[in-house]
């Protein structure tokens, strides 16, 4: 299986790039890094941060593809609300305050089969989300009703969305692999 584009449940190929919003410097290179992680093994094809621009995550996300392979892309742009309003394909906003998960993705799937290029972008915060993005996205999704941190609500959106068929991915030009080795250990259990 090809790691780009991606087939979500015998649907056509769909394309998933993830909007980063606010990335701020200091306070949210992990957290910014693992979300590109993240989006990267789950199936997305692409991250872009919006936010600040000047610190190692980009980098970072970059040497993870050069040695463990994929044709993942990370970029930077200065607004979000350009790649917003320039999006060509289905937009969902990852909020608590959304449709319930469950109830949402056959909607998006379905949506995303209506457009020519079959994309569709995931938004996800780090700060305060400004209210315009609640109208301009087409689905905002709740994964849970509780705060949580913005890393899970992708992971599990998107786990949902390619129905667990990304774990399988292949990664092209791969440096490093790793080979799954089977151990288990039996557990006695006590009277």
């Amino acid at each position: 299986m090809s790691k780009t584009p991606f087939n979500a449940d015998d649907g056509p190929q769909c394309s998933v790039s993830v909007l980063r919003l606010g990335h701020r410097l200091v306070r949210d290179t992990r957290m910014s890094t693992h979300s590109g992680l993240v989006a990267r093994a789950f199936g997305a094809t692409e991250i872009l941060m919006t936010g600040a621009d000047e610190d190692d995550t980009i980098r970072s996300i970059e040497r993870v593809n050069s040695r463990w392979g994929g044709d993942f892309r990370i970029s930077y742009s200065k607004s979000w609300k350009e790649v917003v309003k320039n999006w060509e394909g289905v937009i969902v906003h990852l909020t608590m305050y959304g449709q319930n998960l469950d109830l949402a993705i056959p909607k998006i799937k379905e949506s995303v089969r209506r457009f020519k290029d079959r994309k569709l972008l995931v938004i996800i915060g780090s700060e305060k989300v400004p209210a315009e993005i609640y109208s301009m996205a087409n689905f905002n999704v709740a994964v849970g009703s509780q705060p949580h941190s913005e890393v899970a609500a992708l992971a599990i959106f998107l786990d949902r969305f390619f129905r667990g068929k990304e774990l399988y991915s292949s990664f092209p030009r791969a440096k490093i692999r790793i080979r799954p080795s089977e151990r288990e250990k039996k557990i006695e259990f006590g009277n």
